[in-house]
């Protein structure tokens, strides 16, 4: 797995430790980013001593403990536990991946736990989306079509079309191949990222959808697709076993082709 890190200029102090009194051998520790824009302090990292012997196997399992018991105000996002939704997508371990999959005995070690990189922080472990969703409106993902709808059925596709969408049309937009995307660092305000693009792709490959000329279209600039140096971090980071950097080469043969 690829690894990641904040920036070098980042500037994050050492917090809390709450010790646990406990058989040292069932003992780990977790380093927890935190920050509250609320209170002025700068970022910092809370330790937190879990007995793993009274705790689920997984970092989402901690963090929940850490919450209910330890320190309620530690904040993150959750809800499927399934590695479905993709709510709780952070960098841990220096990976970015889902908490509620990500096993504890994975990670050697004290068990860092961040925000998602290179976004905007609402609070600890908490990124603002807002601009990534935007993006993923704008390629307008939905079934676009020119022809009347069958009367009385639904549109159809063949077996072997179907199958053309295996390995795109799973994506949960955790967002995770994004954020460890250096070209999405470094232009994300108009870089689509490989999430977005991922997605694009997933409507253009699709034998219903009637508008790839107009798709294509609206993908064919320097910065919206082109900002991809294929550097690979997307696919080797997507915790749902996806390949970003194959859907964006996809779109870039289709765009070639036409020509």
């Amino acid at each position: 797995m690829a690894e990641f890190s904040l920036p070098a200029n980042s500037k994050v102090s050492t917090g809390k430790t709450w010790r646990a009194a406990s058989d040292a051998k069932s003992l780990r520790r977790f380093r927890v980013y935190r920050w509250n824009p609320d209170d002025g302090r700068t970022p910092r990292l809370d330790t937190y001593e879990i007995n793993m012997s009274e705790c689920g196997p997984m970092v989402l399992d901690v963090l929940i403990k850490i919450k209910n018991e330890i320190d309620p105000t530690v904040t993150f996002r959750r809800s499927c536990r399934e590695g479905v939704c993709g709510s709780c997508a952070m960098n841990i371990g220096g990976t970015n991946t889902l908490a509620c999959i990500r096993h504890c005995d994975d990670v050697q070690g004290d068990v860092a736990i961040y925000p998602l990189p290179h976004m905007p922080v609402v609070k600890d472990l908490v990124p603002d989306l807002t601009q990534f969703y935007a993006q993923y409106a704008s390629i307008e993902p939905w079934l676009q079509t020119r022809s009347a709808a069958p009367t009385g059925r639904e549109r159809l596709q063949s077996e072997g079309d179907r199958q053309k969408l295996d390995g795109y049309y799973e994506c949960i937009l955790c967002a995770c191949c994004s954020t460890a995307c250096p070209s999405y660092w470094w232009n994300s305000d108009r870089y689509l990222g490989p999430a977005v693009l991922l997605q694009a792709w997933r409507w253009i490959a699709d034998s219903r959808d009637e508008m790839t000329g107009e798709r294509l279209d609206a993908l064919e600039d320097p910065f919206r697709l082109y900002r991809c140096h294929t550097i690979m971090n997307c696919t080797k980071t997507c915790p749902k076993g996806l390949n970003p950097a194959k859907a964006i080469a996809e779109i870039k043969k289709l765009i070639v082709a036409r020509l």
